[in-house]
């Protein structure tokens, strides 16, 4: 089954269109960068133009980063505030005139790195954190997803994790990778001391070369890179978007 997946991130907006059974797209991916301000009104429009280009008349997955519930927006660090309480879902059906599935962006990642990439047939728990301007978590237990999990705000050092240990922060305090990694330990500690996962899988930008920093990180759990890269947002709204047509 092929479907239109979507990726709604703070600078960028993309789309492609996705064969569900393999997990690839079918398509080139198109980019759109994110409006700003990043009302639903601008990002509609952006969605409305990438359903356009693809001639697109079906079902559409659609990320979002932030908390989504039933469809409805609760949280949008990355994007303007008048999201909040806003149904996403109904929203972007009615700009586009199809049936819209909204997930979080980083629970779509973990979906599709349990279908296709780097938690495949991996048993028990599974978290997958992407490291990019926050720390956004998908929580996977035997082929199941915690939704809204919301790890990279667990409190560290008197605030949220991620203000201390994502790859933003690296960049602006230029920590070295030794650095970085000591605080990603502290991180990845705290968290399998919560859980206590079977795997790590981490994604973001920064896992595409992870030999400097991912051995440096001290943790009991094995941990590994994503395997589908920044193609796993629009591949995981996509198997959603297909899942909630069965």
């Amino acid at each position: 089954m092929k479907l239109l997946g979507i990726d709604i991130g703070g600078t960028g907006v993309k789309g492609a269109v996705v064969d569900a059974k393999k997990g690839v797209f079918t398509t080139d991916r198109l980019r759109i960068p994110t409006p700003s301000p990043a009302t639903p009104d601008a990002v509609g429009a952006i969605v409305g133009q990438i359903v356009e280009h693809f001639d697109w008349d079906g079902p559409i997955g659609c990320t979002f980063p932030g908390v989504v519930m039933h469809g409805t927006v609760h949280t949008a660090a990355n994007l303007d505030k008048s999201w909040i309480n806003v149904n996403a879902a109904k929203h972007f059906g009615k700009v586009t005139g199809q049936t819209v599935t909204v997930m979080n962006d980083a629970d779509a990642a973990g979906v599709a790195e349990q279908r296709f990439g780097a938690a495949r047939k991996v048993d028990g728990l599974v978290i997958l954190l992407t490291l990019g301007t926050g720390i956004g978590s998908a929580v996977l237990h035997e082929g199941g997803l915690v939704p809204n999990s919301e790890l990279g705000h667990l409190e560290l050092h008197g605030g949220d994790a991620e203000k201390y240990a994502s790859e933003l922060v690296r960049e602006r305090e230029g920590l070295s990778w030794e650095e970085w990694a000591k605080r990603l330990g502290e991180y990845f500690r705290m968290v399998e001391d919560l859980l206590w996962p079977d795997l790590f899988v981490v994604g973001g930008g920064v896992s595409k070369d992870p030999d400097p920093w991912m051995p440096l990180i001290e943790a009991r759990t094995k941990i590994v890179p994503a395997r589908l890269r920044n193609k796993a947002g629009i591949i995981g709204a996509a198997l959603q978007a297909e899942h909630e047509q069965r």
